[in-house]
């Protein structure tokens, strides 16, 4: 699966500055079985202090600077920030319904995305989050994920 040249930039970056996260969303569900069309690249990151540092200069570097006030925000649950527009918006979340986050982090498989290494949701935790989330495109992906029988 090809990567907009941002987004290959960004999981770069995630990844050279030691962020801890799991990507989500449509991605993930490929990751299990056929791609979708989407709009984004979801990412969720750890809740913790030493991973709010992390982000904050993987985002630094990629040419974002936040405030200590949204740096903060980090360390909460149900916090999100988009970078850019659709198609190629970034969505960066600190949680997910369904799933803890500590839980989806120390359940996470190692993947690759593009040539990039990532963290993906295990399966069970994907299923968990698209039935909670429950969007018409949630339990499109929730069907399909509960036929594939890859694990």
């Amino acid at each position: 699966m090809d990567l907009h040249p941002d987004w290959k930039e960004f999981i770069e970056l995630l990844n050279a500055h030691g962020v801890e996260y799991v990507v989500v969303g449509a991605y993930a569900v490929a990751f299990y079985t056929t791609p979708r069309n989407t709009a984004d690249i979801d990412f969720v990151t750890r809740q913790t202090e030493e991973n709010v540092v992390r982000v904050r200069a993987a985002l630094l570097e990629f040419g974002i600077r936040i405030s200590d006030e949204e740096a903060n925000k980090f360390i909460l649950p149900n916090h999100m920030i988009q970078l850019g527009i659709a198609p190629y918006r970034i969505d960066i979340l600190t949680s997910i319904d369904g799933v803890d986050t500590e839980d989806l982090y120390a359940r996470r498989v190692q993947g690759v995305l593009g040539e990039e290494k990532v963290s993906f949701p295990a399966k069970e935790d994907l299923i968990a989050a698209k039935r909670a989330a429950g969007r018409p495109k949630d339990l499109a992906d929730l069907d399909r994920l509960e036929r594939e029988k890859r694990p």
